[in-house]
C-alpha cells in the first residue's frame, strides 16, 4: 500500500522515471530484500544449477576454466619482503617445500588449491579452507596443511541466537560486536552418499583456523553467490534450443524420399520391412530403377534449414553470456573467426583489469595472506625456522609480494617495444615490470649476472651487438 502510495507521488512530481509505475514498468517489481535473505531462500539451487551446467554445458565449463586459469594459472607466488638475504633465501627455499606438502588431502600443491579455490568461488560464489596443524611425527617440512570445505559443507539455513548472547547467521556465529568466531560445518557433504557419517551433524570451528574465499557483490553480504548466476537461465535454455535443432536435424536426415499414391492405404499392399515395423521401405542405390505402383510417386524430402539466422541469435546469446559472466566471447565460445588483434586486445585490457583486482582483493588477501603469515608462525615455533627477534618484529619478517603468473602478450613484439621505452622514459620500473610478468627482480637479477659471469668465462657472446660486460676478458 505505502509503496503503491509513492509510486503515484512519484508520477505527480516526476523525477527518476525508473522509479515511476509508468505501463512499461508495471510489471517491473523487485525484492527489497537483504542480498542475505536471497541467498538463504535460494542460495543452494543457485549453486546446485551452477554446478549442473559446468558438468554438463561446455560453454559454463569453458567459462570456469577460462576464469581459473587466467585468475590463478600455475599460482600466485609469494616474495618475502626480508631485508637479509641469507634469511630470506632459506624462508623462501622452506616454503617451496612445503607447498607441495600443504594439501591435506594428498592431491595437489598449494599452488593447485589456490587453483582449486578460485574455480569454487567462480561456480559457488566461496569456499573455505580449514588450516590443520600436525604432529612433528607427521614429517612435514613445516606441520601445518589446509583442507578445502566447500560451500554446501556450511548450512545456509543454520541462524538461530545462542544462549551467551552470540547469533549464527546463514553457519557463521558472531559475538555482540558483529565479529566472526566461529563456523558450524555439517561432518558431511549433505549430498555425498558414499560417506557413512551421520547426516545433518555440524561441528563448531573457530573461526581462527577457517579460510572464508569469498567475493561480495553487496555490503553485508555473508555469504557467495555464483558468478554463473546472472547467466543460468540463458545457458541452460540455449542447451535446450541447441539440442532442439541438432535433434530437428537428425530427424530430417532420417528421411530421403516418400512415396505418394492416390489409392486408400488399405487396397495397397504393403511389404514389411527387415526391422519388423510393418512400414514399406524401399532402399535407394546409386544406378537403381525402382518400380512403382501404377498412380504413385516419387517426392524428395526437403526439410526446413536452419536459416541465416541461427548464427547471429547464438552470437547474440553468448555475448549476452558473456557479459553476465565477465568472461571474454572468445574465451567462453572459443570462437576465434571474429577476433582480430585491435578488438581482442581492448577486450583482454578488461578482462585483465577485472582479474587482477580479484587477484588483489580476494585471493591475496583473503587466502594467500593468511596462509603465509600463519606458516611463517608455525614455521618459526616447531623450529622449522631460525629467526631472531620473530616475536617482536613480526610485522617486518611477515611482510610479503605476492606475484600473479605474468600475462601472455597479444603482439609480442608491440608491446615489449612498447615496455622498453616506458622503462627508458622512467614511466615504470624494471622491478615492476618483472612483477608484472611473474618473476621476482632480485631472483632475475641475480640470474642474469650468473649467467654473464658464466658465459664471460667460457667466452660466449650472444646477439648481434652484445653488452660489454658479455665480451671476453683481454688476454694479459
Amino acid at each position: 500500500m505505502l509503496s503503491a502510495l509513492r509510486r503515484r507521488i512519484g508520477a505527480m512530481i516526476g523525477g527518476f522515471e525508473a522509479a515511476q509505475g509508468s505501463r512499461r514498468l508495471k510489471g517491473f517489481q523487485p525484492s527489497r530484500a537483504h542480498v542475505n535473505t536471497l541467498i538463504a531462500a535460494a542460495g543452494s539451487d543457485i549453486t546446485a544449477r551452477a554446478r549442473y551446467l559446468v558438468r554438463n554445458n561446455g560453454y559454463a565449463l569453458n567459462a570456469a576454466e577460462s576464469w581459473t586459469g587466467n585468475a590463478v594459472g600455475t599460482g600466485i607466488k609469494p616474495s618475502s619482503l626480508i631485508a637479509d638475504k641469507d634469511l630470506k633465501t632459506r624462508v623462501q627455499q622452506l616454503w617451496l617445500a612445503w607447498t607441495d606438502e600443504s594439501d591435506a588431502e594428498a592431491l595437489t600443491d598449494f599452488y593447485g588449491q589456490q587453483r582449486r579455490a578460485a574455480r569454487e568461488v567462480f561456480i559457488a560464489g566461496e569456499v573455505f579452507f580449514r588450516l590443520r596443524p600436525r604432529r612433528p611425527e607427521d614429517g612435514l617440512s613445516v606441520p601445518l596443511q589446509l583442507q578445502m570445505l566447500p560451500s554446501e559443507m556450511l548450512p545456509l539455513t543454520r541462524t538461530e541466537i545462542l544462549p551467551g548472547g552470540n547469533v549464527i547467521r546463514q553457519g557463521i556465529e558472531f559475538d555482540r560486536i558483529g565479529r566472526r568466531v566461529a563456523y558450524h560445518f555439517l561432518r558431511r557433504h549433505p549430498g555425498d552418499l558414499t560417506d557413512p557419517g551421520l547426516a545433518g551433524e555440524t561441528v563448531r570451528v573457530p573461526a581462527a583456523e577457517i579460510i572464508h574465499v569469498i567475493d561480495p557483490v553487496e555490503s553485508g553480504q555473508l555469504r557467495g553467490v555464483s558468478r554463473l548466476a546472472p547467466a543460468v537461465v540463458k545457458l541452460f535454455l540455449l542447451d535446450q534450443y541447441d539440442d532442439a535443432e541438432l535433434e530437428r536435424k537428425k530427424i530430417a536426415a532420417m528421411y530421403a524420399m516418400f512415396v505418394t499414391s492416390p489409392a486408400p492405404a488399405d487396397v495397397i499392399d504393403v511389404v514389411p520391412a527387415d526391422d519388423g515395423s510393418g512400414d514399406r521401405i524401399v532402399e535407394v542405390q546409386p544406378g537403381q530403377v525402382v518400380p512403382l505402383e501404377p498412380g504413385e510417386q516419387i517426392q524428395t524430402s526437403a526439410p526446413a534449414d536452419v536459416g541465416g539466422s541461427y548464427e547471429p541469435f547464438e552470437y547474440r546469446t553468448l555475448l549476452q553470456i558473456s557479459a553476465a559472466t565477465g568472461v571474454p566471447y572468445a574465451y567462453l565460445s572459443n570462437d576465434m573467426l571474429k577476433a582480430n588483434y585491435s578488438n581482442s586486445r581492448m577486450a583482454l585490457l578488461e578482462f585483465r583489469r577485472r582479474v587482477e583486482a580479484w587477484q588483489h582483493s580476494v585471493m591475496v588477501h583473503q587466502m594467500c595472506r593468511v596462509v603465509w603469515q600463519r606458516w611463517l608462525d608455525v614455521a618459526v615455533l616447531s623450529g622449522a625456522l631460525d629467526i631472531p627477534g620473530y616475536e617482536r618484529q613480526r610485522a617486518t619478517f611477515i611482510a610479503c609480494s605476492w606475484l600473479p603468473p605474468k600475462w601472455d602478450w597479444v603482439d609480442p613484439l608491440k608491446d615489449t617495444k612498447a615496455e622498453i621505452e616506458q622503462i627508458g622514459a622512467g614511466l615504470k620500473s624494471r622491478t615492476q615490470a618483472l612483477a608484472e610478468r611473474g618473476y621476482d627482480a632480485e631472483q632475475v637479477d641475480a640470474e642474469i649476472a650468473a649467467d654473464r659471469d658464466r658465459e664471460r668465462r667460457l667466452g660466449l657472446t650472444f646477439g648481434s651487438d652484445p653488452s660489454p660486460l658479455l665480451l671476453p676478458s683481454p688476454t694479459p
